[in-house]
């Protein structure tokens, strides 16, 4: 069953020559999916790529662990009664919010940093790729075992290597710098820089420096030849990264228990950091908790040496003045009077300590100090009145109350100070703080958080997929190829034929995948003769059939076939119809009018000489220049020598004289012309006839590019019949398309 023509030759004279295609704005997803379709095995390919990609990078990656502290802060501020209800009526901030900022301050975190040396590292030089999974999947059987390297790569670490660098001090100028340390025999070791210039030398654990660079390795287990990376990095810098790397968080509204993480390649020093700056926090908790206890006690350790000589001084002048007056002794009235002075002078004393400390806390308009003050006053008071009594006694035991007063004071003061210094240091010793760690840093080995392998595989398969079809859509925009004819007929251009690309004719033109796009192909025989039963023939002899219609009012028998470009099929079309239509009883003449590159002469195992150019410059007559072939009823003329002006000869009256002689002595004349785009050949050939087809190829011209041809044409007072579709290639984006135009094999049964 021979396939119909896309449009009858009926409907050519309805058509309408100025219409122009009007893009559509609407998308033809159905169309779009063909597309898809037709690329599935590049889509595919791509994106088993990016999956396998993706398995390789979550195998190699290095996992991330991730160790997790607990800290609890309580709340040290007391509420007032009867207004705790109150309380969450306003807006305040969590005391662990204040404890976090705390934590991961520049002062705690650069602690942590010098103590546990953070802005030095030094880590194995490992192979590129596979060398990290291999060191971290070595285990060693005792301690100090080393894996043995692979693929004779002496110099890279493979499993159990390790250093601990105690010093290393650089010129600023080399902060941030990596040094290569290359282990030698005999524990030495060896330091160099980016130029292979060597900086130090020496042995494991001692003292390496050269005025500028200072290094102290204090262990080092690896195989000669071994290298290591060493930097020394800049301190604030490392501090920042440090504060940014530690994820410190309440644990529920107001609940002032805080959630401290830490990630790293390496659990132990996850763990290490973690549980550093979690004792810094709490010592420095404790010390700020205890800093008035403490400056209290600075102030009584300076006050008691001088009372304790002020003791002394008053003793030692006691004594003597009881030895100068021969011991006398204080009368009974003169001891009640010391009693009630010491007790005073004591008391005084007790709110002078108390005076101090709250002038630390309180400035002296406070009532609570201006309370002590007057306390203070009334007391002084007391004593003034109390000595003035004292002057009624005899000189004697004045002087005698005097000294025995002095010893007194200074020693209840003494005793005073010396129990404050004790109470003040037992509170000290006893702060505890505010804050405590509930659970130390620690890692779970067996669940890295990093990286999340499945979902990796799965990110890098979409990924893939999404580019897959990217590409395709974009290629397909970019590529405006018209493979629908609706889009043809919608410029009023009638398609004659769907010609199928046929894969047979490929072999007779020896086509393979490594010819270039674009690039004649010569067949060496006709398709019509070798495989009539191809589906490109049945399409032809439609064309035949509409042909028959469309040429009832033309001028002539002449058939004139051109198109937009090169390689888009004029001569396979013009020689297998040629054939077709001789097989079917028509006596054909088939004349290559490419002067310039025409090879008709191929497909008919003939040769170019004497041919067209040579009956039109006038050295041979038609009888001379027309051939047989071996399809009975075809005649060819090929394109004979060369010539230099090929549109000069056609305008000759020679080419006049031809047209009329073949159109008189044949059915059906058809001329095979070069390119119209290119040349002006084909327009002073189609003057000379009565039928115009175009032929345009399946994804290769563009719709502006058909439309510019039919242009051509008219501007020159030519009217195109219709144009032959050639090379259609069936795929999904057709078949889901508006447009459905198949051709179905039908062959008899054997």
């Amino acid at each position: 069953m021979n396939a119909q023509p896309n449009n009858s030759a009926n409907g050519a004279n309805n058509k309408n020559t100025n219409n122009t295609a009007q893009p559509s704005q609407e998308i033809d997803l159905m169309a779009l999916l063909g597309t898809l379709l037709d690329r599935k095995y590049f889509i595919v390919g791509i994106t088993a790529l990016f999956m396998f990609i993706g398995v390789v990078y979550a195998v190699l990656s290095t996992p991330v662990y991730q160790a997790t502290a607990m800290i609890q802060v309580e709340d040290g501020g007391g509420s007032v009664p009867g207004f705790d209800d109150m309380a969450g009526m306003f807006e305040s901030t969590s005391a662990a919010v204040t404890e976090i900022e705390l934590l991961k301050s520049r002062s705690i975190i650069g602690e942590a940093v010098d103590t546990l040396k953070l802005d030095v590292t030094a880590e194995p030089k490992l192979f590129p790729f596979i060398g990290s999974r291999a060191y971290r999947k070595y285990t060693p059987m005792e301690e100090g075992d080393l894996a043995q390297p692979s693929f004779g790569a002496n110099s890279y670490a493979w499993g159990g290597e390790s250093i601990n660098v105690f010093r290393f001090d650089v010129p600023r100028t080399a902060i941030g710098q990596g040094f290569t340390l290359i282990v030698q025999n005999n524990n030495g070791v060896v330091l160099i820089n980016d130029n292979g210039e060597q900086i130090l030398s020496g042995k494991v654990g001692e003292e390496l420096t050269n005025g500028k660079f200072n290094l102290t390795i204090r262990s080092l287990n690896a195989r000669p030849g071994t290298e290591f990376i060493i930097t020394r990095k800049d301190r604030l810098n490392t501090i920042l990264d440090l504060q940014a790397e530690i994820g410190a968080s309440e644990k529920g509204k107001d609940s002032g228990i805080i959630n401290l993480s830490l990630q790293s390649t390496k659990p132990s020093y996850a763990e290490k950091v973690l549980d550093k700056v979690a004792a810094i926090y709490v010592r420095r908790n404790v010390e700020r908790s205890s800093a008035e206890a403490q400056k209290s006690l600075e102030f009584l350790e300076v006050q008691l040496p001088e009372i304790k000589k002020q003791l002394e001084f008053a003793e030692q002048r006691f004594n003597d003045y009881q030895i100068k007056r021969q011991s006398i002794n204080i009368t009974l009235e003169t001891q009640g009077v010391l009693e009630q002075v010491v007790k005073l002078e004591t008391k005084l004393q007790e709110l002078n300590l108390k005076r101090l400390e709250l002038g630390r806390k309180f400035k002296k308009d406070h009532p609570a100090y201006q309370s002590i003050i007057e306390q203070v006053a009334a007391v002084n008071k007391q004593k003034d009145e109390l000595i003035g009594e004292v002057g009624n006694l005899p000189e004697t035991q004045q002087e005698l109350l005097r000294l025995k007063r002095d010893v007194e004071v200074s020693n209840q003061i003494y005793t005073l100070l010396l129990s404050k210094t004790q109470e003040l240091d037992i509170v000290r010793a006893g702060t505890v703080g505010n804050v405590r760690v509930i659970d130390y840093a620690e890692v779970n080995t067996s669940k890295p958080v990093k990286p999340k392998k499945a979902l990796i595989v799965v990110m890098a398969t979409m990924l893939g997929g999404m580019l897959a079809i990217a590409i395709v859509l974009i290629q397909k925009a970019i590529h405006k190829g018209v493979e629908d004819p609706a889009e043809i007929e919608a410029l009023g251009i009638p398609v004659y034929a769907s010609v199928p690309h046929s894969d047979y004719q490929d072999k007779l033109s020896g086509f393979t995948a490594k010819v270039r796009k674009n690039k004649v192909n010569k067949p060496k025989s006709i398709l019509a003769l070798d495989n009539p039963a191809d589906l490109a023939i049945e399409a032809l002899r439609s064309l035949r059939t509409s042909l028959h219609f469309a040429m009832m009012e033309s001028k002539n028998n002449i058939i004139a076939i051109s198109g937009p470009s090169p390689s888009v099929g004029k001569s396979f079309v013009s020689v297998n119809l040629a054939a077709v239509l001789a097989q079917s009883g028509k006596k054909v003449l088939v004349i290559d009018a490419d002067m310039r590159k025409g090879y008709l002469q191929t497909q008919f195992g003939l040769k170019w000489d004497n041919g067209l150019s040579d009956y039109l410059s006038g050295r041979l007559n038609l009888e001379q220049v027309t051939k047989p072939t071996k399809v009975d009823g075809l005649s060819v003329i090929t394109r004979g020598q060369v010539p230099p002006n090929p549109s000069e000869l056609l305008m000759h009256s020679n080419f006049s004289k031809l047209v009329a002689e073949v159109s008189a002595a044949y059915d059906i004349v058809i001329i095979d012309t070069p390119p119209i785009l290119a040349v002006t050949d084909p327009a002073i050939v189609s003057a000379h006839t009565g039928t115009t087809l175009l032929v345009a190829r399946f994804g290769q011209n563009h719709l502006r590019e058909i439309e510019l041809t039919r242009n051509r044409f008219e501007q020159n007072g030519i009217d195109v019949k219709g144009l032959v579709f050639n090379g259609v290639v069936k795929k999904a984006s057709n078949a889901y398309g508006y447009y459905g135009y198949y051709n179905y094999e039908y062959k008899s049964d054997k």
